[in-house]
């Protein structure tokens, strides 16, 4: 017969052993197994048992008070904690930085990985990520303390390139989280916000002969639940705790939301814009640098109101947003809910998700910034006794194809008003977030700029670029005075060479007008002139032409740049993999006949698709513009070079 799992939290806590090695799930509050912890507690308080304890956490499961992982912090019961971010276990993270536990600050992705190779009784995982911060063990190996003596990473050569290896430790126990289980332990996660790591750190406690816990809202029949559905499959599964639900928010900020579990779909315009103040204006220079069709991860802090920014644009159907715990798409949430979205795409596992990011997946990933210094290192995790500790931030950061760093240009205080269109600074900052030298290297400014990555540090006042000499001061808002209001509360003297004033749109109390101007900024990127032979080169590849707002910034941006040129000019088109929409066909072809007879001897125009050869040579004709419709790019340009009268009468 099979086994009924279902027990008390104290009955299966009761199974844990001194010095077990247990793992915690859960990302802030989100499938953060409440029940168990608090049962965990309890039995320590009664009895001094279980002692010794190693804990495992790749996002901190807490609010940053009492909740979560900081009910465990009790000298006895914890020996050693290995965790991806701190911040939110400040309790925990006092044990650590006071030399009374041995801790580890490892990067969020990496750990997840690592439930994988201990899962698969693998050595330990193979990363690049980590090199040239403090997690690199030249650095101090994510060490938090002098207490903490054994080596979790090491640097390994291989065909010449350095790499760091993070050795694999047994999980002896793992304390998850789901939404329903039935008697035989199958779990499946209908009403959470996030997947995280749970399937993984329980494969990993089960091949090592451990034990895992399963707390759960609701009990269903045997061979009730939907075998798609289960994320946890019962034979990974020892006990089943139903817990009540003030032990199962779905998040610390919000009891339960459908929309957070894609139950339902909520209207993204119905949702109030951010108020104008210091962080809307950062989160607003921030939007200039969005990449239309990009994928983009945002992170904790200001970078969070850089969603509500997209939205109140109306550009969120134009990009992708992701958040690190495995959220694709839709709109991410901040405070006690980060880590959820509301209309997402997709969910996946956390160590997934990292695959994506570690494998260069993200074209933008705006991230918080609390230390910076001339070489363009960041430092997000560690303050004196304050420890935060990375997250995803390491992953995510030397990952992305683009980074911008976000935040206040000052620390403690700052008030910012807008007058007359500028901002004008009410109260300063207490103290200097530009520093001479970081406490801590989150993120490698010397690694970014060998690899060639590009990085903005976007303030409310002033904008950085990081380049192979350190940081560069290439904007400033309007009004403010470079010496008084920037280079006096650094502490240092950034390259300064040519300044631009940063948009004005920025501090206007009405939307920017953002889609029209990210979509000329897309286009403009795709077109190239070449004024000694007076042609046009346009790659339309891969180009989607979904709205009127398109077409118009087709106009917009062809007739700006022919007119610059003063005469007509030939073109060549790239239309591979161009995608319009039927209803615009009309639309989008009378713009391109006027554009032709307008600004155009000729125009050749090249795709490997019959289709759209045939649709280009049937819609051009008819509109009295020519149509030199060829398969190759080499093709198109030998037409016009046969046709040379085309381009030298132009020039003439």
């Amino acid at each position: 017969m099979m086994k009924d799992k279902i027990v008390t939290a104290d009955e299966a806590i009761a199974l844990i052993r001194d010095g077990d090695s247990v793992s915690c799930s859960g990302f802030v509050g989100i499938g953060t197994p409440e029940e168990l912890i608090a049962a965990l507690e309890r039995r320590y308080f009664e009895t001094q048992e279980p002692r010794d304890l190693t804990l495992v956490f790749a996002a901190a499961p807490g609010d940053g008070k009492e909740r979560g992982l900081n009910r465990l912090a009790h000298e006895g019961l914890i020996k050693r904690a290995v965790g991806g971010h701190w911040g939110l276990v400040p309790k925990l993270a006092k044990l650590a930085t006071d030399n009374l536990i041995q801790a580890y600050n490892l990067p969020l992705g990496t750990i997840s990985h690592l439930y994988r190779d201990a899962a698969a009784h693998r050595a330990g995982s193979l990363t690049k990520v980590g090199l040239g911060t403090f997690v690199d063990p030249r650095n101090g190996g994510g060490k938090i303390n002098a207490r903490t003596s054994a080596d979790l990473v090491r640097v390994m050569e291989i065909d010449g390139e350095e790499w760091l290896f993070y050795k694999a430790f047994p999980i002896n126990v793992a304390l998850i989280r789901g939404t329903t289980a039935d008697p035989a332990g199958n779990i499946t996660m209908e009403r959470e916000a996030l997947l995280l790591d749970a399937q993984a750190a329980a494969m990993a406690a089960r091949n090592a002969n451990g034990l895992v816990i399963a707390q759960v809202e609701r009990i269903a029949a045997s061979g009730s639940l939907d075998a798609r559905s289960v994320v946890v499959p019962g034979v990974l599964v020892d006990c089943v705790v139903l817990a009540p639900q003030s032990a199962h928010p779905q998040t610390y900020g919000t009891s339960y939301n459908a929309a957070f579990s894609a139950e339902i779909r909520v209207p993204i315009d119905k949702i109030a814009a951010p108020v104008l103040d210091e962080r809307k204006l950062i989160a607003r220079r921030c939007a200039f640098e969005l990449p239309l069709g990009g994928i983009i991860n945002l992170g904790i802090g200001v970078p969070e109101v850089l969603g509500a920014v997209a939205a109140e644009e109306r550009v969120l159907d134009h990009l992708t947003l992701t958040a690190e715990p495995g959220v694709i798409g839709g709109m991410p949430q901040g405070g006690l809910n980060f880590g959820a979205a509301v209309n997402t795409q997709a969910l996946l596992h956390q160590n997934q998700q990292f695959d994506f990011y570690d494998g260069g997946g993200l074209d933008l990933a705006c991230l918080g910034m609390a230390e910076v210094d001339r070489h363009g290192n960041v430092n997000v995790s560690r303050f004196g006794p304050r420890l935060a500790g990375a997250g995803g931030f390491i992953n995510i950061s030397q990952n992305a194809r683009r980074l911008v760093f976000a935040g206040t240009f000052m620390n403690r205080g700052l008030k910012v008003a807008i007058e007359d269109g500028k901002p004008r600074i009410v109260k300063e900052g207490q103290t200097r977030k530009f520093v001479p030298a970081v406490e801590q290297v989150t993120f490698s400014g010397a690694l970014a700029a060998v690899k060639g990555q590009s990085v903005l540090y976007v303030t409310e006042r002033c904008v950085f670029r990081l380049t192979a000499d350190g940081l560069q001061l290439t904007e400033v808002a309007p009004g403010i005075d470079v010496e008084r209001d920037i280079l006096t509360h650094m502490g240092f003297r950034p390259i300064i060479h040519d300044v631009a004033v940063m948009d004005a749109r920025i501090y206007q109390a009405r939307p920017m007008g953002l889609a029209g101007a990210l979509l000329d900024l897309r286009l403009t990127d795709r077109l190239s002139y070449d004024a000694e032979r007076n042609i046009l080169f346009a790659n339309f590849e891969g180009m989607a032409i979904r709205c009127a707002d398109d077409i118009d910034s087709v106009r917009r941006v062809f007739s700006s740049l022919c007119s610059k040129v003063g005469r007509k000019l030939a073109l060549i088109v790239n239309y591979d993999g161009f995608q319009l929409d039927e209803s615009l066909t009309d639309v989008y072809f009378d713009m391109v006949a006027e554009l032709q007879a307008k600004h155009y001897t000729t125009a050749t125009r090249y795709t490997t698709s019959a289709f759209m050869r045939m649709k280009l040579g049937a819609s051009l004709p008819s509109r009295n513009a020519a149509a030199h419709i060829f398969e190759t790019h080499s093709e198109a340009s030998a037409f016009l070079h046969r046709r040379p009268h085309a381009v030298v009468k132009a020039a003439a």
